[in-house]
């Protein structure tokens, strides 16, 4: 009997419909002849099929044409919040469906950029100065952030994702209006240093039998920084493998899967790097990453060799070992 598994997408975020996408990604991926395959959809409290029938949050459950559909797993594609913050998980923890990605921990910890990289900086991952703002309190002026952190600088939503609300700041009367607009994603704001450097992105995962670090992808951005219109509207080369020395890259997977043990991902994740000079430094950690066909994920996959689905395969069946 097929596997019957819920492609959970959507959220309350900015990127409700990149989720949406990488949702379709996903149903184009998955073994159709291993699974049935459902996309479930989250807007607000409002949780539906993708064909309209709603959701029994006490169980995750729908009824069509008068018979219950059960789940035997999920796979979490939304980015953002509930599903990228560990919320989503403590509920299907609760109900005991065994699910895709990293657990409520990690899933906290990651989605909240400042406290996950801070606390990987003590396992001695490099990271940019950076101060973070919280909505209510009193903000430092603006020349005061451009003196502790320097010009230009990027200012960002702490839990935000596909560069919404990100700017990057070259003047200090520019420097509120950033802030400002960072808020509209959330009540926390990071404010970092900018590293000049190479941008690049490793994909990584793990069972109980195999670890795997995907070739890595450079991201050359044709705009001033890797924003929304060069993440998905092509304004950008995405080169994979990335054109780094073998030492580099080699560096750059074996921290990446250091970084997986530490967190305690499970699934697929994405972290992202700069490189300046021999130094690589961490930029952020995806534990949802983007799965539509032209995500990275999938490209790295490709350029490995390997069959998505059979991937999409391995992360399901580990849990079920």
């Amino acid at each position: 009997m097929k596997r019957k598994i819920a492609i959970i997408a959507g959220g309350d975020s900015s990127e409700h419909d990149v989720s949406l996408r990488s949702a379709a990604g996903l149903y184009s991926f998955m073994d159709k002849d291993r699974y049935d395959v459902t996309i479930v959809v989250f807007d607000g409290k409002n949780w539906h099929t993708e064909a309209g029938e709603p959701i029994d949050k006490n169980d995750f459950s729908f009824t069509r044409e008068g018979v219950k559909h059960t789940f035997d797993f999920a796979y979490i594609t939304i980015h953002g919040t509930p599903g990228e913050n560990g919320i989503l998980q403590g509920y299907l923890d609760m109900i005991g469906m065994p699910y895709s990605c990293c657990g409520v921990l990690a899933a906290a910890l990651t989605f909240n950029k400042y406290a996950c990289n801070h606390y990987l900086s003590y396992f001695g991952f490099h990271i940019a100065n950076s101060m973070m703002l919280r909505a209510g309190q009193k903000l430092p002026n603006a020349p005061k952030i451009a003196e502790t952190l320097g010009l230009p600088c990027f200012i960002k939503s702490n839990v935000g994702g596909s560069s919404f609300g990100c700017t990057k700041v070259k003047k200090v009367e520019d420097i509120y209006p950033a802030i400002e607009r960072a808020f509209k994603e959330g009540d926390e704001v990071i404010c970092e240093s900018f590293m000049q450097g190479t941008e690049v992105t490793c994909g990584v995962y793990k069972t109980k039998d195999k670890a795997i670090a995907f070739p890595i992808t450079e991201v050359v951005t044709h705009n001033e920084f890797f924003d929304y219109d060069a993440k998905y509207k092509g304004e950008v080369d995405e080169i994979t493998p990335a054109r780094i020395p073998d030492a580099i890259r080699d560096k750059i997977q074996a921290e990446t899967l250091r970084l997986y043990d530490i967190i305690g991902a499970q699934g697929i994740i994405r972290v992202d790097w700069i490189i300046t000079g021999e130094k690589i430094n961490l930029l952020e950690v995806n534990t949802t990453p983007g799965m539509t066909p032209t995500s990275f994920i999938p490209q790295q996959v490709r350029a490995a060799g390997l069959d998505i689905k059979d991937v999409l395969t391995d992360i399901i069946e580990n849990k079920f070992v």
